[in-house]
């Protein structure tokens, strides 16, 4: 039966192999001929080094908080469509070694279960699906680049995007409101018992890590253009959310309507001109409180 199908047999090996050999290599993150999330870029950006005091959240806080103008030694790790399921598994499985302090930004989209992400983190892949076959579209983007320029006699490629997305600028009024209708739209009907029970439970699995790693853990409510009106699931969420973290005795820093419109670039992410630098010096200087153990909450 095994001579008789030898040629399939080793055929499979042979894929097999060539499959282990990629995902040893791992260029999704190594090569720069690759897309890069930006869990990714967060490590290329401070050497690779995976250890340290962090400031987790979504694009918020990449848009927010501007990690070189900042006294407080966190890394920023917004990344774009980030979840609190996302730190779950960051921590779980150990992609990261958060030490010295982990101060997590919550803004109105960070707990909804539903809100589409980036698949390419890797806690997203299937430990049985093949490293090819799960970043096919993204080999077939970077093989097809390959060909075309073997064709024209040149090896070169284009490096890949490795800097996260800043927010400059502000959008006019109709585009402010266009957002909050798309918004709406998507996402307004949602509450916390049905859309975001992942996600809460998600939040008491980092407290009880917190807790068992002797890690100081913080919380920030992102700032939203008070503009407008807030997502109708929000004081739920804020409500369930601050009985918990109340509960832990987890310093607590509501931001969420704190800054005037015209530190926006759109309604969740504050512009780098004026809102960032604002929002980085407040968040130094709440931290820097600390140094005062009396105080466990702060609303500006």
């Amino acid at each position: 039966m095994i001579r008789k199908n030898r040629f399939i047999i080793v055929l499979l090996l042979l894929v097999a192999a060539i499959d282990l050999a990629f995902a040893i290599w791992n260029p999704m993150v190594t090569s720069r001929r690759f897309y890069k999330n930006d869990f990714t870029k967060t490590l290329f950006h401070h050497d690779w080094v995976d250890t340290g005091a962090v400031f987790y959240g979504n694009s918020a806080v990449t848009a927010a908080y501007i990690e070189e103008q900042s006294s407080s030694g966190l890394v920023e790790m917004g990344m774009s469509y980030g979840k609190i399921t996302d730190l779950k598994q960051i921590l779980s499985r150990s992609l990261y070694h958060v030490q010295g302090q982990l101060v997590v930004g919550i803004d109105v989209h960070t707990m909804l279960d539903k809100l589409p992400t980036d698949d390419t983190y890797v806690w997203f892949k299937p430990w049985y699906q093949p490293y090819l076959f799960y970043y096919r579209a993204y080999f077939r983007d970077s093989g097809g680049e390959f060909l075309r320029n073997l064709l024209h006699g040149s090896l070169a490629y284009e490096p890949r995007w490795i800097d996260k997305e800043l927010y400059y600028g502000h959008q006019s009024d109709e585009e402010m409101q266009a957002k909050w209708n798309d918004y709406d739209k998507r996402f307004g009907w949602m509450t916390v018992e049905d859309d975001l029970r992942d996600n809460v439970d998600a939040l008491a699995w980092v407290i009880d890590y917190a807790k068992q790693h002797n890690l100081p853990l913080k919380v920030i409510w992102m700032p939203w253009d008070k503009a407008f009106p807030l997502p109708p699931y929000v004081d739920p969420l804020r409500q369930k959310v601050n009985a918990m973290l109340t509960d832990s005795q987890i310093p607590t820093l509501d931001l969420m309507q704190h800054y005037e419109p015209q530190y926006f670039s759109d309604l969740v992410h504050l512009n780098r001109e004026e809102g960032a630098p604002l929002f980085t010096k407040e968040v130094d200087q709440w931290l820097l409180s600390f140094a005062n153990p009396s105080k466990l909450s702060s609303t500006p």
